[in-house]
């Protein structure tokens, strides 16, 4: 239990930070350029912490645990730019096809996005489980 909590702790700390430098960046430079007539001026606090809170779980859940014995960060990277690109192309893409203004230049871009992110914060917190879990069993 501790071991998934710390796995959550750090997936979630790292993509936070990081999910922060883009939206502060891709907002300007890609999403107000293309979709500015479907954003909010701000944000909806709630669903957005939902989305964190549900997606930092999918990642733990779906990408972490079934590599917590596992010491080979590649392929927790590899499951992790998996899961990412699923998660990202559910949203883009479904955007794609039902929206009349969304640009594929954002969806090609969230994709990439995605990729990377969910790749380097599973990677993370995979690190920090495992080295966790392999403490616990020397003592």
């Amino acid at each position: 239990m501790l071991v998934h909590a710390v796995a959550y702790l750090v997936t979630a700390v790292v993509l936070l930070i990081l999910d922060v430098i883009w939206l502060s960046v891709a907002a300007g430079v890609l999403y107000r350029p293309y979709l500015a007539p479907l954003l909010r001026d701000g944000f909806d606090p709630v669903a957005a912490v939902l989305f964190y809170v549900i997606y930092v779980a999918g990642i733990v859940v779906f990408v972490i645990s079934p590599k917590l014995g596992d010491s080979r960060s590649w392929a927790v990277a590899a499951r992790g730019a998996f899961f990412g690109l699923v998660a990202y192309a559910t949203y883009d893409l479904t955007n794609q096809a039902t929206l009349r203004d969304w640009s594929i230049v954002v969806t090609v871009a969230d994709l990439c996005w995605g990729t990377f992110l969910t790749a380097v914060a599973a990677t993370a917190g995979h690190a920090a489980a495992a080295r966790l879990a392999r403490a616990r069993r020397r003592i």
